[in-house]
């Protein structure tokens, strides 16, 4: 099966409804060795794109990923990006707010954080947190220092969908790729990650009484993502849905539909000119000398 980036893209202006997209499609790989064998080609590829974008320092990308806990972001994260030069790729984790971030607008904290040009910037949840869980447990806006809080016709959540994509429209303009990925995980494997997180001692510490809490929540979440995906997602900022029942299957997808991107930049090694070329033969000559 070939991957095709199409497929798992929310086009600009679709409604979106999760309960008519798959959280498991067929498997890309037959096996774990072809598992392997394309993962390793996806992230050596990678690694010739990264180098390309550092040298020609003319773009940045911003990867996105927000699921449902237990759906598998750190490990896409891990393994896609395995490859990749470090000094080139940042990965920033966003949990609650701080006391200093709550002073500032809900994109204050994030945008310190955005990749310079020629660098990879992953964003572990992000500034969508505050149209997500905030949607879902809008008690948390009182925490926000807002001057009037919204009453409940929904206006402030569209007000922040503008927010967003006039900010990613901005970051376009300026040279940032935007990629978002939404790993799209069904209740019933989230079940039994976090009953394996419970029996194998080594997954433990990722399970909390607070994840079952928000578990109860799951069709405001649903909601809320699906509203969100259809707000934001743009032909120069596009979210993607990724089906990620299969951790594998998730990992190939996204691997694949980063580097569709970064090829698609059509990018190259800077041009050394006649004046640098001179430079370069003297030097040259220093050296043997």
């Amino acid at each position: 099966m070939k991957i095709n980036s199409e497929d798992f893209r929310v086009r600009e202006g679709d409604t979106v409804s999760l309960d008519k997209r798959p959280a498991k499609i067929d498997p890309v790989y037959k096996s774990k060795d072809q598992y392997d064998k394309i993962l390793k080609d996806h992230v050596e590829r990678l690694n010739e794109q990264q180098e390309l974008l550092y040298a020609s320092n003319s773009h940045s990308i911003l990867l996105i990923f927000q699921a449902m806990d237990a759906a598998g972001k750190d490990g896409a994260i891990k393994h896609v990006m395995s490859g990749v030069n470090p000094q080139g790729c940042q990965v920033f984790s966003f949990k609650h707010p701080s006391q200093i971030e709550l002073q500032h607008d809900f994109l204050w904290r994030t945008t310190r954080d955005l990749p310079e040009r020629g660098k990879i910037g992953i964003f572990n949840r992000s500034y969508y947190e505050e149209v997500l869980i905030v949607r879902v447990h809008p008690e948390l806006l009182r925490g926000e220092g807002l001057a009037d809080v919204p009453h409940e016709d929904g206006q402030i959540w569209h007000d922040r969908y503008r927010s967003i994509v006039h900010l990613e429209n901005h970051l376009q303009l300026n040279g940032t790729r935007i990629l978002k990925f939404f790993l799209h995980l069904s209740k019933e494997e989230q079940r039994k990650r976090f009953l394996a997180r419970i029996d194998k001692p080594e997954k433990n510490w990722k399970f909390s009484l607070a994840d079952i809490t928000e578990r109860k929540f799951w069709d405001d979440y649903m909601r809320a993502y699906e509203e969100c995906l259809a707000a934001t997602s743009s032909e120069a900022s596009p979210w993607y849905v990724v089906p990620a029942d299969d951790k594998k299957n998730a990992r190939l997808i996204v691997s694949q539909i980063l580097l569709d991107t970064l090829q698609g930049l059509e990018m190259s090694y800077p041009k050394t000119t006649e004046a640098r070329r001179r430079e370069l033969l003297e030097i040259r000559k220093q050296l043997s000398e």
